[in-house]
Parts: C-alpha cells; structure tokens; sequence
C-alpha cells in the first residue's frame, strides 16, 4: 500500500495538519512578538492564542476532515454530507471558527448557497480564507475528470463564502494539487496555473500585503512560501513565523508541500506530534482505495 500517490494523498493531509498545529500557535502575533517569544518557531509547542494542546489542530484541519469525509460518503454530489459534518463539527463548540463560516452557519436554514448569500450581504465581504484552508480532499479524491474536480472544489467553497475570489483560489489550489499528485515539479505546477491570473506577479516579488485571513492575501503568502522553499520543514515554519494568520496559511501550504515531498518528506517529529493521526491515517487509505478502486 506504500506506493507513491499513498505517500502523497497521506503526506496532503498530515501537511494540513502539521502546518495548523506549528502555526496556531503564532497566530494574530507579529514577526517581532514571535522573534521575542520564540525566536524562530521550529517545534509544535501549543500555547498561543487558543491555548492548544501540543499537536492539537484548529478549523483549518478539522473542516477539512469534513470535506473528506462527505466527499467518501458521497463522492458525486457530497455537499450535504459535507454540510452535515460541518454542523456536527459546529455543536461540538470549537476553539477555532472564522466569523464568516459562524455567520454562515448561524444563518443556514437547509440552504447553503443561501446561507452565503445571505452572510456575504449582512457582512458586506465573504472573501476570506476558510473555504480555501479546507478544499484540498476535493483533489485527492477520485474526480478523474478535471471538470469534476472543478464543479466539487468550487461547490465547497460556495457553501459558505460567496464571493468569486475564494472560488478562484480554490480552483488554482486544487488545480496544483492535481499536478502534484501526478508528480509535477512544484514550480513548474504553480507557474502553470497562475500565469494569466492575479497571483501572476507573485513569481518576482515578495508579497505587498499582511498575511491576513482575506483569501487573495493568504494566497500570495502561501504561493511564495512554497516557490521559496526547499524542504517541507522551511514551508511550514516560514509560514508559522509570519504571524498573522498563520495557522491557515501554514495549513495550505502544508498541504501542497506534503503532496510535493510526500508523507515520508515530513520530520517525525512533526507528524508524530499531531493528536489525530488515527483519524488522518483513515481517511488517507479511504481515498486512496477511493481512487484506485
């Protein structure tokens, strides 16, 4: 079972998971807060903000488990099994939820689409990054036809943020994924589906903007990290000692960097922390026989 595409699809989820463990704990913090405490954050330590347990995870990697697990459920049309483990996860009060995927929440009435509609016109935006830090699954499943993948990865992200901008991000994200998982160099795959997009000028400059939770923010942030990188290691600590919105960041780009290098590329140390391995090691060999049959 150890094949490659096992390594990568395992290696995708614990990177989501090992980047949102590293990085709650600077999360909303400046660089100069982080230098003063930590100096520069190597090891899962918990703490921060959310006062997590060593190893324990936030919305990014929770809300992810949910779209896996909706889309194994049901994997043509999974939004309402995604929806219902969105809800389940919701009443088991987390530590960690975004305040547009509350509002969402807050406002569903057995209508998703509405729901976002709805919270995106009460809030005046809905462009942040919540629907992005979860949308990977959509790509390690077995959508063999690209157009699918599509249709599922932007229904995902239309559930609770309306706005386009989080569905582009989205589609580019899972669109690498894809590539990656295929075993494409990670900057041939990420040039690929940025040129004639916004996220274009990322190739030469550094990102003009703070590592916010807005989506186009978060996705330069994460776009550089990973074109700037040469292990999984400096990936999710360069995004853990941005500070910020780092948890998030440190999730997404976790998670192409453990396609790219694979479940045996990320440090024990790192994937031995976590505290549900049990629950990402399901899900990984569930989508790994999901895809090959």
């Amino acid at each position: 079972m150890e094949d490659r595409l096992y390594d990568r699809i395992k290696g995708g989820l614990y990177g989501v998971a090992v980047g949102d463990a590293l990085g709650g704990t600077t999360e909303f913090m400046t660089p100069e807060e982080i230098k003063a405490k930590h100096g520069y954050l190597r090891d899962i330590v918990g703490g921060g903000v959310w006062r997590l347990e060593p190893g324990e995870v936030t919305d990014d990697t929770m809300m992810t488990l949910c779209v896996a697990e909706g889309i194994l459920e049901d994997p043509a049309e999974p939004m309402e099994p995604i929806g219902r483990r969105f809800l389940e996860w919701y009443e088991s009060r987390p530590k960690d939820i975004g305040n547009i995927i509350r509002r969402v929440f807050e406002n569903y009435r057995g209508d998703w689409f509405e729901a976002a509609f709805l919270t995106d016109f009460e809030m005046g935006q809905s462009g942040g990054n919540g629907a992005l830090m979860r949308c990977l699954p959509v790509a390690l499943a077995a959508y063999t036809d690209l157009a699918d993948m599509e249709r599922v990865t932007r229904m995902q992200s239309k559930m609770t943020h309306y706005e386009e901008s989080s569905s582009e991000a989205c589609l580019i994200y899972n669109r690498i994924a894809n590539r990656l998982l295929q075993g494409e160099d990670m900057r041939s795959a990420i040039l690929s589906e940025i040129k004639g997009t916004s996220y274009e000028h990322i190739i030469q400059e550094l990102p003009d903007c703070e590592p916010s939770g807005y989506v186009v923010h978060t996705f330069r942030w994460v776009l550089h990290i990973l074109l700037h990188s040469e292990n999984f290691s400096e990936v999710v600590q360069k995004a853990a000692n941005l500070g910020g919105d780092s948890d998030t960041i440190g999730a997404i780009a976790g998670g192409l960097a453990g396609i790219y290098f694979g479940y045996d590329g990320i440090p024990g140390k790192y994937s031995e922390a976590i505290l549900i391995k049990e629950r990402l090691d399901e899900v990984t060999e569930r989508l790994y026989r999901l895809r090959v049959g």
